[in-house]
């Protein structure tokens, strides 16, 4: 498996918290911690992490795994860390967005303990990043919807109003406008990533308005995907391939593989070897994945869009490169040149033919 390691330099962190230190002896790396946002059952994110964790326990030998569920972004993340650590886990992977500064913190608490956290930009000694970029999958699922779209009227159902969020949403609508230059995405935001009802009203808002495919990035597709299917439009699925749970609305999606990086990871702890730093990996090195094709995906289509495919992966395509224009038209990358991992990482910007708000 490939991945690029992108050392970054540790940021200004909150001053010292005065607090007992574990000894080394106390923090076994054999005891691994993880934390979820969600419901591990939600055929979504949560999931998808969870299969990681399941992923471990197959190819290392001699680990032992513990996880909580439904956790929240907020101080009560920390206690549940803190909770795995007195237990003497040595490495706590904490798989939500919100939780980085919670990790640093305990980090500096703890610093026998290895925290592995999903996304971001922060490090400290013993607190490092690891994600799949799903931007390459999510602008070739936006050339499948606009291909599919009759009325070039897309639609996306987002969490929150974060970098991850926009890169998807971002990546999804040059897809669709490389075959469609009018076809407009109109984004809802929930506030939540796990919603239900939010959602189903959402995709039931967009199909009385004649939007015809319909994205998401929220905890769990089912219900997104299985309210398309009701009303009779097309959706674009994220995180895990629930192809059979939505058939006749299924297009193709892009689901997680987090699992080989993850072992990257343990086996360079355990072997002493691990710094910290950025993991990144994405659709050529198999962190993320291209679901395949529905039925009602045209064989032209699927033809163009796994030979576009081969071209991401070989690297003679790269869907960041310019020119790139925001909603206002305000140019943030010329022709032939590429936006770099920081811009993308930290994005907060929606590109020309989104309909939504950034904050």
């Amino acid at each position: 498996m490939k991945l690029r390691h992108i050392l970054a330099a540790s940021l200004a962190i909150s001053a010292m918290i005065t607090a007992p230190v574990l000894t080394p002896a106390s923090a076994d790396q054999n005891k691994i911690g993880f934390v979820y946002v969600g419901p591990v059952a939600d055929f979504g994110y949560n999931m998808s992490m969870d299969l990681g964790r399941i992923y471990l326990e197959e190819q290392i030998e001699g680990i032992e795994t513990s996880s909580f569920e439904n956790i929240p972004e907020s101080a009560e993340v920390e206690q549940v860390m803190e909770r795995l650590v007195q237990s003497g886990h040595g490495i706590i992977f904490a798989t939500s967005y919100g939780y980085l500064d919670y990790a640093i913190s305990l980090g500096k608490k703890y610093p026998d303990v290895t925290f592995l956290h999903a996304g971001g930009l922060k490090t400290s000694e013993n607190v490092g990043t690891y994600w799949a970029d799903s931007d390459d999958g999510m602008y070739l699922a936006g050339v499948v919807a606009g291909s599919k779209s009759e009325s070039g009227k897309l639609g996306f159902v987002g969490a929150f109003q974060i970098p991850q969020l926009f890169r998807s949403i971002n990546a999804f609508t040059l897809g669709a406008q490389s075959v469609n230059p009018d076809a407009t995405v109109t984004v809802v935001w929930t506030g939540g990533w796990w919603e239900p009802q939010k959602e189903a009203e959402a995709v039931n808002a967009f199909a009385d308005e004649g939007i015809d495919v319909i994205a998401e990035q929220v905890d769990s597709p089912i219900t997104i995907a299985q309210t398309a299917e009701k009303r009779g439009v097309f959706v674009i699925g994220k995180d895990v391939n629930i192809m059979d749970r939505a058939p006749a609305a299924w297009l193709t999606g892009v689901s997680w593989n987090w699992g080989p990086m993850m072992k990257q990871m343990v086996d360079e702890i355990h072997a002493g070897t691990w710094e910290s730093s950025h993991v990144r990996s994405d659709l050529a090195g198999g962190a993320a994945v291209f679901d395949p094709f529905g039925e009602a995906v045209a064989e032209a289509t699927q033809t163009k869009v796994l030979a576009l495919k081969d071209d991401i992966i070989s690297g003679s395509k790269n869907i960041w490169e310019g020119p790139i224009l925001s909603q206002d038209g305000t140019e943030v990358a010329a022709a032939g040149v590429a936006l770099d991992m920081d811009a993308v990482e930290t994005m907060d910007f929606l590109v020309k033919g989104v309909v939504g708000s950034t904050n």
